[in-house]
């Protein structure tokens, strides 16, 4: 019988279950919308549904533990959500004692974007290094830092909040208030709302003539640039710039083997790298110039294939304590 795990990914947007083996493949999937404005106790509900389809379609699994990604703030060791912002009412949830008291199976807790590090990082574009910085960029900018082959938490699991290095001192105020955040000048969010003032409705203009004359996004620049519209090429550079500082700080501050880029905005890596390479170039010291910057592999997956992880890593550390006696 196959070892497996349940791995939950849980957003603020979509809730996924899956059941993934040790060798990292999916064996059944499912998905539903959050019901983010329920509070705990709806959620808590739909995972228990969820949980029960997977389990339905590979009923012949062995299934050892559940992990969890979920939205941090959180303390992965004591298994609880502090205060997810996008879940209503998930106040110092204990949902690892709960999740564990409804399936008898141990259950192990991890930031969401810390989840897909680690998916990446066992089973995707990380795979055989000993440390990586995986960088999200989409609606935000998150991430997660494995250094010498163990995930970074630092205190209360609150390391490597990425996105709001401080790298300028202008731009529009991020959401956690303050001013020149990485997140509020890099993420998706920011190179649309830059395409957005540039250009208005019925301009004639590419980028909104993709956005049906609405509000611009990341992805609409990107896809304007291919198609070698001026001003949304001129945007990816601004956007590539703000990137590649960003990346020079990652490599000072955690030495990785490689980063990896995750998120919508990583599908335009291949127009932004000349402008990354010219900024880590021009700004890094030379021991640091050499890093790869690869397009993650697992892209939706990673969060699941994480989750799994956890369960997996956790069962072989304890069958190492029971060979040597639990030293």
């Amino acid at each position: 019988m196959r070892e497996a795990a349940f791995a939950i990914d849980l957003g603020g947007t979509e809730l996924r279950a899956a059941l993934i083996d040790r060798a990292g493949d999916i064996l059944a999937c499912a998905t539903m919308p959050t019901d983010a404005k329920g509070g705990p106790a709806s959620v808590m509900a739909q995972i228990a549904m969820l949980t029960r389809d997977v389990r339905d379609q590979a009923p012949d699994a062995a299934v050892i533990g559940l992990g969890v990604g979920a939205p941090g703030p959180l303390d992965p060791v004591a298994g609880i959500v502090i205060a997810a912002p996008t879940l209503t009412g998930w106040r110092n949830v204990p949902i690892g004692a709960l999740l564990s008291a409804q399936f008898g199976l141990p259950v192990h807790l991890e930031n969401d974007a810390n989840a897909a590090a680690i998916g990446e990082w066992r089973f995707g574009a990380g795979r055989g290094a000993r440390s990586i910085v995986f960088v999200t960029v989409s609606t935000g900018i998150g991430g997660g830092v494995i250094a010498d082959g163990r995930i970074l938490h630092g205190r209360q699991g609150l390391a490597a909040e990425i996105g709001h290095m401080t790298i300028a001192q202008e731009g529009e105020p991020c959401f956690c208030g303050t001013i020149g955040c990485w997140e509020a000048l890099a993420s998706g969010s920011a190179l649309g709302r830059r395409g957005t003032c540039m250009t208005r409705a019925g301009d004639g203009s590419i980028l909104r003539a993709l956005s049906a004359n609405g509000a611009v996004s990341g992805r609409h620049v990107i896809e304007a640039a291919r198609m070698g519209d001026a001003q949304a090429r001129a945007l990816v550079a601004e956007e590539a710039r703000w990137l590649g500082i960003g990346f020079v700080n990652l490599l000072h501050l955690y030495s990785p083997e490689r980063l990896i880029l995750g998120g919508g905005i990583a599908n335009g890596l291949d127009l932004m790298r000349p402008v990354i390479a010219e900024t880590i170039a021009a700004r890094a010291m030379p021991p640091y110039r050499d890093v790869p910057l690869v397009v993650a592999a697992l892209g939706g997956q990673a969060g699941l294939m994480g989750a799994a992880s956890l369960v997996f890593s956790a069962s072989a550390a304890a069958h190492d304590e029971g060979d040597t006696g639990g030293v």
